[in-house]
């Protein structure tokens, strides 16, 4: 697996640990091991990456995706793009301790798909969490991932959420500006930084409960966890999120959290193209607990 550095002064562990879905001990592990390069060189972990540095990872445990039949939620798909409802719990690519039973794995048994970003994350623009539900575009050719991604870039496509969050929130609308970046505390989670990078999101109250607010939300964003974060900043977490707002949970399916729409001028036909999906059943079973 192959990144392209697009920042100056970062750590090569820092760098890796907001890349891959690994620790920072995991990572460390595999640099003093001789598995990451840095411009085809071995270098230490504190090493300081440069804007244009070329970082390959050779690291066994998440190399060689295998294809896999699965049922997957195609909601529309032509010779450049696949657009998908994830369900609740797929993991969107693999990773340490994901091999298999990802969204790519299904993927690839299907179709052939991009590899702009090598072998383990084929075909992936952009991600959610493996319990955040909800639409994906897919490139299914280099030319197409090239475009998409680039548009995501310019923040001109259009993604918009739904979520239930605790508390009553008091305004109709808001914006959230709060720079994210990896939690000193804990690496397996994001935090509000001063040194983080730029993350908006803007909000729009659908309805209140005595204890929860519905909302919809757009990003102009994507940070890793940026939604779950942000919302936990204001003091209102998302209902049944594990690891932010340290609130009950109803079960394990995870956050009240849904890709719900998506917007995107397609690759090849330059015509814009707009998708939504109903609210699943995990989110839904939830939302009545407050009605």
């Amino acid at each position: 697996m192959e990144y392209q550095v697009k920042e100056n002064d970062i750590r090569l562990d820092i760098f890796l640990a907001s890349s891959m879905d690994m620790s920072r001990s995991q990572i460390t592990k595999m640099i003093k091991s001789g598995e990451v390069l840095v411009n085809g060189k071995k270098v230490k972990t504190g090493f300081m990456l440069k804007n244009g540095d070329k970082v390959l990872v050779n690291h066994e445990s998440i190399d060689g995706v295998l294809p896999e039949k699965m049922n997957l939620n195609i909601v529309y798909e032509d010779d450049d793009v696949i657009v998908v409802n994830k369900p609740n719990g797929m993991v969107v690519h693999p990773g340490a301790g994901n091999k298999i039973g990802t969204l790519v794995n299904g993927l690839l048994y299907h179709t052939n798909l991009s590899d702009v970003n090598g072998e383990v994350r084929p075909g992936i623009v952009h991600r959610i969490d493996a319990y955040t539900t909800g639409l994906l575009m897919v490139a299914k050719n280099n030319k197409a991932h090239e475009f998409l991604a680039k548009e995501l870039a310019l923040k001109k496509t259009y993604r918009k959420y739904v979520a239930l969050v605790w508390g009553v929130i008091p305004n109709d609308t808001g914006e959230i500006d709060a720079p994210i970046g990896r939690s000193n505390s804990d690496r397996k989670k994001m935090a509000i930084r001063a040194d983080g990078k730029k993350a908006v999101t803007h909000f729009r109250v659908l309805k209140r409960y005595e204890k929860a607010t519905l909302i919809e939300l757009r990003l102009e964003t994507g940070r890793t966890h940026q939604i779950r974060v942000h919302l936990d900043y204001i003091g209102h977490p998302i209902v049944n999120d594990p690891v932010y707002g340290n609130r009950k949970l109803f079960d394990d399916s995870g956050q009240c959290l849904h890709a719900k729409e998506l917007g995107f001028v397609h690759p090849r036909t330059l015509k814009y193209m707009q998708f939504d999906s109903e609210l699943p059943l995990c989110f839904t079973n939830i939302l009545k607990k407050f009605e």
